[in-house]
């Protein structure tokens, strides 16, 4: 942040305190422009309803069956090269973890006010109770509230930032970081191999076990005109792995394919995986980052945990030299995971601008 902007341009204000005030309108500064609001067409909902990203069962993925691992290898490849987005079952993490670890989020949510905003955020770090992205003054704001936490590396991580209440919220969301931290580290291998480099090089491209994991916790209250705003603007996810534990009882999510934009169907207890920014930089673009946004909902609320698997903060990422042909030379000119979330920061979510400007000049 420049040190000139220590706090945020305009007054917070709490989108859930809105949606319990708000009858049948929304102030104007969530109102997206028309080109940015979602689609209601009866054309468009009925491409979406044939339409779901990939499910995975991980089951067999290291078992002793050959033919099943190479199977599953198969599909993630896929999933990774044609849509940067998979849900996953059969991942290893409990399903009552998971639950807990949602239902202690919401609890937390509907706790007073009082005690939520002794966490508010800022801009310099994020860490907190937040209501916004971005720092530009004036901005069109998304419909949510959330609760951003760093995870790893350890000396970034500080229980007295985590949420006290309700009870046991801080043991909750240490095991449910731990399983993810064991998952996307699976998941790296396997990544890895599909690229067809030894299972542990993506690791070491994100600095070895030296990694960046945080946590962002995203509530989504009823809308009264969902028609007019959305949840998250569109964008892709500037780190490395997304695992995102969805609300399986009110979707939201949507993936752009192609010209159109895709309503998952969250499978229970499935992780929806996605590539970020850096795994497309450290690829060189073989996988690709793809642009998303969330919808809201006029009768539900919605939560939703995104865990960032990320690289080690301070070194340089860019196309792995493996992957680098005369044919297909590096796309991405080195940047520090910290630069470029600054780079973010200071802008807010813009569909996938962030990562196409980087690219090195042809």
């Amino acid at each position: 942040m420049p040190k000139n902007q220590p706090d945020w341009p305009e007054p917070i204000v709490r989108v859930q305190s809105l949606s319990e005030n708000c009858i049948d309108s929304i102030p104007e500064k969530y109102i997206k422009p028309c080109t940015d609001r979602p689609s209601m067409s009866s054309e468009d909902a009925n491409f979406n309803c044939n339409m779901n990203i990939p499910i995975i069962d991980l089951g067999g993925l290291w078992g002793a069956d050959q033919h099943v691992t190479d199977s599953i290898l198969r599909q993630i490849s896929e999933a990774c090269r044609e849509w940067g987005f998979f849900q996953i079952t059969s991942h290893g993490v409990r399903p009552d973890l998971m639950d807990k670890a949602r239902e202690t989020w919401r609890q937390f949510f509907h706790l007073p006010m009082d005690i939520k905003q002794q966490y508010a955020n800022s801009p310099k770090t994020y860490e907190g109770y937040g209501s916004r992205l971005g720092v530009e003054k004036g901005a069109i704001l998304d419909w949510s509230d959330y609760y951003f936490l760093h995870y790893l590396p350890f000396s970034l991580k500080d229980y007295n930032k985590w949420p006290a209440l309700p009870p046991s919220s801080r043991e909750v969301i240490d095991e449910y970081g731990g399983e993810l931290v064991k998952l996307c580290g699976k998941l790296m291998k396997v990544l890895s191999i599909n690229l067809g480099l030894d299972e542990r090089r993506l690791q070491k491209g994100f600095g070895g076990e030296d990694i960046g994991a945080c946590l962002r916790v995203n509530f989504y209250p009823r809308c009264p005109r969902p028609e007019l705003t959305l949840g998250l603007s569109s964008h892709s996810d500037p780190g490395g792995l997304t695992m995102l534990l969805p609300d399986d009882q009110v979707p939201g999510l949507q993936v752009r394919k192609c010209d159109n934009w895709i309503t998952v169907k969250p499978q229970p207890h499935a992780f929806i995986v996605n590539i970020g920014d850096q795994i497309q930089v450290l690829s060189n673009a073989m996988y690709k980052s793809v642009e998303h946004r969330v919808i809201v909902n006029s009768d539900k609320e919605r939560v939703s945990l995104a865990f960032f698997y990320n690289p080690k903060s301070d070194i340089p990422i860019e196309p792995l030299k493996e992957l680098i042909t005369q044919d297909k030379p590096a796309l991405y000119p080195p940047m520090t995971f910290d630069e470029y979330r600054l780079f973010i920061r200071m802008r807010g979510p813009r569909g996938k601008s962030q990562v196409e400007s980087l690219k090195s000049p042809r």
